[in-house]
């Protein structure tokens, strides 16, 4: 799956994720941070599901309707922790992240917000 994930995350998120076949930018490598917007851009027309901590994606996305290829975000988990979460969710949940879903993981819960689909 392509990923980018916020500065947030850890770099071992990174590698663990890179170790399991994902394709992954790690917006910790740019030169700088260039704010939520612009990383939720990138993601969108890279056509990568967006990893992070920050609840502001998930506000970009549903109060402003800012487009998007899926938001994983994690709560509460240690930077140690982070790659092997993002990995079980994405076993299970990778089609729901595909096709637009928000999904906000804390430890013992999983939330999911699936895309909102247009009226005919």
């Amino acid at each position: 799956m392509k990923l980018l994930l916020d500065t947030c995350l850890s770099a071992l998120a990174k590698a663990e994720l890179q170790a399991t076949g994902h394709d992954v930018v790690w917006a910790g490598d740019w030169a700088e941070d260039p704010g939520d917007e612009t990383i939720l851009a990138r993601a969108h027309e890279e056509r990568r599901t967006l990893v992070t901590l920050d609840k502001d994606f998930g506000e970009l996305a549903v109060l402003h309707g800012s487009p998007h290829r899926g938001i994983l975000r994690l709560v509460g988990f240690r930077a140690g922790q982070q790659g092997s979460v993002c990995v079980r969710i994405l076993r299970e949940h990778a089609a729901d992240l595909e096709a637009g879903a928000i999904i906000t993981a804390e430890p013992g819960i999983l939330r999911i917000r699936q895309p909102h689909l247009p009226s005919c």
